[in-house]
């Protein structure tokens, strides 16, 4: 058993997948084989296949590299969760990742979720064909200028937007194109170090997505949700959601509204007390180096290779 303690699990979002992702989790462990089994089963084809041997261009769409990422977050979670002695004061997920933190918390089951997240996906992309967005990553700024320089150049029907809020000094923004692009030349002149265009295929997390969110309202409000057993801290609000009605509410709510990150750990630290040890699930390693510079001095932990696993519960 691995030692207890107080441990909030991460979930990462779209921009994880990558080809050969959980293949060495499905060669070496049961419970990942299974996992990406039954979720294969609920899509009706074989991501799991995709995932381990691509291509590239086809994990990548949107509609598949969201589903892709929560199997690879939810296989990880079969794994270590039935060994570890740690009590969960609770978990957090990162855009999509908010999802594989309700299957974490047994408010979800994963191959359910699956299918809501690859409808989210297809939802997401609709949008972004019929008012075409972009997002860019904003590197050295303090939010709060971020902020003010989109507020600076949006109006009169164009979009720019702080739409994830990472770090303190990582900011990503979204809307319309030529709105973005002012926002990141008014963010350099801030004195911002870079502005990094990101490849997505809509301007997510902004007033863009509104359409894809109502349609996913009804896809939500009749999907079989439980009550979770801890506090999943929502992406909209960084509140520690505690009832499926509420969950339902906000999963809709975070299309179009910023992820406000920061605030979700700084929560989380809260939750689980002095000795928090955070376990990032799934592909990458982003959100256990953004804990470490929202909370310096924090223990964050990637766990998404199968020699990650294997080292973790050993190490009890």
């Amino acid at each position: 058993m691995v030692a207890a303690g107080r441990t909030v699990w991460l979930c990462p979002g779209q921009g994880a997948q990558t080809v050969g992702m959980g293949k060495d989790l499905a060669d070496r462990f049961p419970e990942a084989r299974a996992t990406f089994a039954a979720i294969d089963d609920a899509l009706g084809f074989g991501l799991s296949r995709l995932m381990f041997e691509g291509p590239e261009d086809e994990l990548t769409a949107t509609h598949n590299a969201q589903p892709a990422i929560l199997a690879h977050s939810a296989a990880v979670h079969a794994v270590v969760a039935p060994k570890t002695g740690a009590t969960v004061a609770a978990a957090a997920g990162h855009s999509l990742g908010e999802y594989s933190a309700y299957v974490t918390a047994g408010a979800l089951a994963a191959p359910h979720a699956a299918t809501l997240v690859r409808r989210r996906g297809e939802l997401m992309h609709k949008a972004g064909e019929q008012r075409p967005g972009m997002m860019a990553a904003i590197l050295g700024l303090a939010t709060a200028e971020v902020e003010a320089a989109c507020h600076e150049v949006s109006g009169k029907g164009a979009v720019a937007v702080a739409a994830n809020l990472n770090a303190p000094d990582q900011t990503v923004i979204s809307g319309d194109p030529d709105a973005v692009a002012r926002a990141g030349a008014a963010c350099k002149a801030r004195g911002a170090k870079r502005v990094m265009p990101l490849r997505v295929s809509g301007a997510f997390h902004s007033p863009l997505m509104a359409p894809a969110a109502s349609h996913l309202r009804l896809v939500v409000d009749h999907a079989e949700f439980a009550e979770p057993h801890f506090p999943v801290l929502a992406n909209a609000t960084a509140e520690a959601v505690t009832t499926a009605a509420r969950a339902r509410r906000l999963l809709v709510d975070q299309l179009t509204a910023p992820v406000r990150w920061i605030e979700c750990m700084q929560h989380a630290a809260r939750l689980a007390g002095e000795g928090v040890r955070f376990l990032e699930i799934g592909p990458g390693g982003v959100l256990a180096g953004l804990v470490k510079r929202i909370l310096p001095g924090a223990t964050a932990v990637s766990l998404g290779t199968a020699d990650e696993l294997a080292q973790f519960l050993e190490a009890a």
